[in-house]
């Protein structure tokens, strides 16, 4: 089967004619033209191939027995077909992404299926931000595979962190933050978390941080380091004697660097604030500090958020 992508753009292509927005203003520079979506599969206009309407799109019927699962349009996620494992699936990535993650899970795309971006506009940021999303998204991603993912406090670097796994058929989020009913504006971060994973993702609420990565299979997402430094000075005592906690620190390296898991787990940069006025936050600051250098000297990749931006450390 020869499937060829004559355009991969939404309605109005990408750039769009006279749109002002810094994507489409990126993809000019960068020299980059799709024309709206046009689909050939050996050689026939994809509105040609014999089709069934499914939700969302189509399921198209080629020849010796091969099937694809086609996205109609911009947000559309297509149903596919009980017990089929479609040969390709032509998908709006840029908008639903989980949607992959979701026929993975459900067998209807292997590690063989064709995937492709299709109705791709400017709602991703650039030709370079697509290309680095589609690599998450559609590059096999088996572990052992160790991502720390740093920011300062509303940088982004959770939804980075997520985004790298949304594809993904099985992700455990571990919450190392339990919420506290008593704080509404403590509630409402972690529910704005939770609607925004996939709802087939499994959440594991736990300190033991490192039996869960002992134990992990697939991918998991830690969120985050932070919390869970601050819950493990908690409970060794060790506001006042970091020292305390010191043997909590290396078993946890040592079961980030044996986990058998494809793991993103995120974490707070405290090196680029103020120095702490107390005691206490001078003693947080280190440890976590500390804790990330060795995180990082034991990961395959390291990124910093800053604004929503991404740069990847080497």
């Amino acid at each position: 089967m020869e499937i060829e992508v004559m355009g991969s753009g939404g309605p109005a292509g990408w750039p769009a004619a006279g749109c002002r927005c810094a994507s489409c203003a990126r993809a000019r520079a960068a020299g980059v033209s799709l024309e709206p979506t046009v689909v050939l599969i050996n050689g026939v206009p994809l509105e040609d191939c014999p089709r069934l309407d499914v939700p969302g799109g189509w399921d198209v019927h080629v020849p010796f027995g091969h099937r694809v699962l086609v996205a109609a349009g911009v947000g559309q996620r297509p149903e596919p077909a009980g017990g089929v494992v479609y040969d390709a699936v032509l998908l709006d990535l840029v908008g639903a992404p989980e949607h992959l993650g979701r026929l993975r899970r459900e067998g209807a795309v292997s590690d063989e299926t064709d995937v492709r971006a299709v109705h791709v506009d400017h709602r991703v940021g650039s030709p370079a931000e697509l290309e680095r999303r589609l690599r998450y998204w559609t590059e096999p991603f088996d572990g052992p595979h160790r991502s720390l993912v740093l920011g300062g406090s509303r940088s982004g670097k959770s939804a980075e962190a997520e985004m790298r796994l949304v594809a993904q058929p099985y992700v455990t989020y571990v919450a190392t933050g339990v919420g506290d009913p008593s704080d509404a504006e403590w509630t409402a971060r972690i529910d704005a978390h939770r609607e925004r994973r996939p709802a087939w993702w499994q959440t594991l609420e736990t300190t033991d941080l490192a039996e869960a990565l002992g134990s992990a299979s697939g991918s998991v997402l830690v969120d985050g380091i932070g919390s869970w430094v601050a819950a493990a000075m908690e409970q060794a005592d060790a506001w006042d004697d970091p020292s305390r906690v010191q043997g909590r620190l290396d078993e946890l390296v040592e079961a980030w660097r044996s986990t058998s898991a494809r793991v993103v787990a995120v974490s707070d940069e405290v090196g680029m604030s103020l120095v702490p006025t107390t005691r206490v936050g001078r003693a947080f600051r280190d440890v976590l500090g500390t804790l990330n250098q060795r995180l990082a000297a034991e990961s395959e990749d390291v990124a910093l958020v800053v604004a929503g931006r991404v740069l990847d450390l080497p």
